[in-house]
């Protein structure tokens, strides 16, 4: 990667990988669809008897999701005016993020704060200033593994929810494709941006040991990943690279590794349907209570 992952966590070649990672998964859509049936009524005990209510999304991304869950929490709050802070590393991202809320027309009155670092950097920040704000739910979509220490990571944001508030985490859910391929290969993966491989079991784990309060929720999600064995394929590339978060799949491993990557893709994570290769994509949605 050209630049320091903890000053942004994409870089624009890692970037492209993940759009096309979306593109190809429906990981979005899948997540939305539950967060349909979970935050209404989870926004409804968050926003009894409250003025205004405060939002925090950490490692948004492009806010697909953002702008979804902010568009539901307005529909279950009309009246109520609503503040989000955005925690994002990637500039390009970022600015993905700002020209979608420049399109959504009932966010245009909602303030953003825009802080463009990565996570570590901002809770350091927030210590620092020794202020700090507080929020009603804050939300980390598919972003966990990215940080150094999970336990502490967890206990800072939860210290910032507001009394009723709610931290919303999306990971791989335990023994989904990712949590095998990841397991399998840690030490050939594990080395760049990710340094431990995480899913629902860890996160849920830590949660345990610090004796905080959580309910968690599946969210189904496969996806075809047939591309990823035909070499000439640009699209399977970009996937290979986001799976293994690497610049370039075939040039980043032993031939030996390659083959047992693909082999361990193609026969362990995943189903086959009509000839098709149908990769195991599930998450859970962990949330923490204040």
């Amino acid at each position: 990667m050209a630049v320091d992952p903890k000053t942004t966590c994409y870089d624009d070649t890692r970037a492209q990988c993940f759009q096309s990672y979306l593109q190809q998964s429906g990981q979005h859509k899948a997540v939305l669809q539950s967060l349909h049936n979970i935050l209404p009524g989870e926004f409804k005990r968050i926003g009894v008897d409250k003025s205004s209510l405060d939002v925090l999304g950490v490692g948004s991304g492009g806010g697909e999701v953002d702008v979804q869950i902010l568009t539901l929490l307005q529909s279950t709050f009309p009246d109520v005016p609503i503040t989000i802070d955005i925690v994002e590393g990637s500039t390009q991202l970022t600015d993905n993020f700002k020209a979608l809320v420049a399109k959504t027309p009932n966010l245009q009155k909602i303030p953003f704060a825009w802080h463009l670092m990565s996570s570590e950097n901002y809770e350091k920040q927030v210590k620092a200033k020794g202020d700090m704000k507080k929020f009603d739910f804050i939300q980390m979509v598919q972003m966990i593994y990215y940080v150094d220490n999970l336990a502490d990571t967890i206990t800072f944001y939860q210290s910032l929810l507001k009394n009723n508030g709610r931290l919303m985490i999306i990971i791989g859910a335990a023994n989904c494709g990712w949590d095998i391929l990841w397991k399998t290969y840690e030490k050939e993966l594990a080395v760049d941006d990710i340094r431990d491989n995480r899913s629902s079991a860890e996160v849920i784990a830590c949660l345990k040991s610090l004796g905080l309060k959580y309910e968690e929720h599946s969210q189904p999600n496969t996806f075809d990943i047939t591309k990823c064995f035909n070499p000439s394929s640009q699209t399977g590339k970009n996937l290979l690279n986001f799976l293994t978060m690497k610049d370039n799949f075939y040039e980043s491993f032993t031939p030996e590794i390659r083959a047992g990557i693909l082999d361990l893709l193609r026969n362990k994570c995943n189903t086959e349907k009509d000839g098709r290769v149908i990769f195991n994509n599930n998450m859970s949605c962990i949330l923490v209570y204040a």
